[in-house]
């Protein structure tokens, strides 16, 4: 009888939180719905430039999911690349087959040249071809190509996570009630516990990047400062994101629950899968979350080797998620006081 009635007790608790419930039926259907368009979405396609390439060498130059584009003779290989996003640039001259990938992804460098050695007819076979990276290298794995992602998502996984249930222990246990009895304003809560909390994610975000890069030896070809500068950006609108969530969960199982709704479906628009497959109906959410934004910028920097031109964008609107969930966490205060 008291193994019933501790049954009846969980089964009644459960029963009242209809929000966990919910959550335990209603999280994994979304995530395996995010799955089935993720990859069940469109064929990579592959667009390839031609320069000087004569057609009589290729047998089967419409292969299916990839393009070949006839260009300018006078058009820079690296500039086709960089402003028209080709996937490689292909030269036929002085009896030789110049490829030059685009070469951040290693797994798709390899399906290129693969494609274009079966495309070569029987008598082109005999060409030398030779091969070179305007990014990445034939030595690049695909731990390397996936490493910036991960470097991304963890710190902001765990930023979200410690930041929402600490912010939340600090209304369960009181404090923050205390706090708002006192004369401080609400922004000035909020800032305080930005700026406090930001110091140790800043510190977290160093370590983490210092030792992915070093120790595990990931590839990198910008600026350290950079990479820095990204993640401390990513911990921030994480921060601020985990402790606006917690204003609306009552304990911690409720912010883990947060988890697979906010954290999880950003997993899937970091650039682990490409993005150019991800289905139209997945897509446009992608622009709309923050590790979007990270780790396209930990990638120019880590894998292309690029600068504060091409990255300060992303930037930009890793600062502007942060601003806007910092305005909402103020506005998120009222309902314990208004000031």
């Amino acid at each position: 009888m008291r193994v019933i009635a501790v049954v009846i007790r969980i089964l009644k608790q459960f029963l009242h939180d209809k929000r966990t419930m919910a959550l335990m039926i209603v999280a994994p259907i979304i995530v395996l719905t995010m799955l089935a368009l993720v990859f069940n979405g469109e064929e990579l396609e592959v667009e390839i430039g031609l320069i000087d390439a004569p057609s009589s060498v290729f047998n089967n130059m419409n292969q299916k999911n990839v393009s070949f584009v006839n260009l300018d003779d006078d058009i820079n290989p690296e500039t086709g690349i960089k402003e028209e996003n080709y996937d490689a640039i292909l030269s036929f001259e002085k009896g030789e087959i110049s490829i030059l990938l685009e070469g951040s992804d290693p797994s798709l460098s390899k399906a290129i040249i693969d494609n274009i050695k079966q495309s070569l007819n029987t008598d082109a076979k005999s060409i030398p071809v030779s091969v070179e990276y305007l990014y990445g290298s034939n030595d690049m794995t695909t731990f390397d190509y996936f490493g910036p992602v991960l470097v991304g998502f963890f710190i902001f996984f765990f930023v979200f996570l410690i930041a929402g249930v600490s912010f939340l222990r600090e209304r369960t246990q009181g404090t923050l009630e205390r706090l708002l009895a006192s004369p401080i304003k609400r922004w000035e809560l909020v800032m305080g516990y930005v700026i406090g909390f930001g110091l140790f994610t800043t510190i977290q975000s160093s370590i983490i990047a210092l030792y992915s890069i070093y120790v595990i030896d990931l590839k990198m070809e910008g600026s350290f400062v950079y990479v820095l500068f990204i993640t401390v950006m990513l911990a921030l609108s994480a921060l601020t994101l985990g402790i606006l969530l917690s204003a609306f969960a009552k304990n911690e199982l409720q912010m883990i629950q947060f988890i697979p709704l906010v954290v999880v479906p950003q997993f899937f628009f970091a650039g682990l899968f490409n993005l150019e497959t991800i289905s139209d109906y997945l897509s446009w959410l992608g622009p709309l979350t923050p590790l979007y934004y990270g780790a396209d910028a930990l990638r120019d920097v880590m894998i292309r080797g690029q600068g504060f031109s091409e990255i300060w964008i992303d930037l930009l609107v890793l600062g502007g998620f942060s601003f806007v969930f910092i305005v909402m966490n103020i506005f998120a205060l009222k309902k314990h006081r208004r000031i």
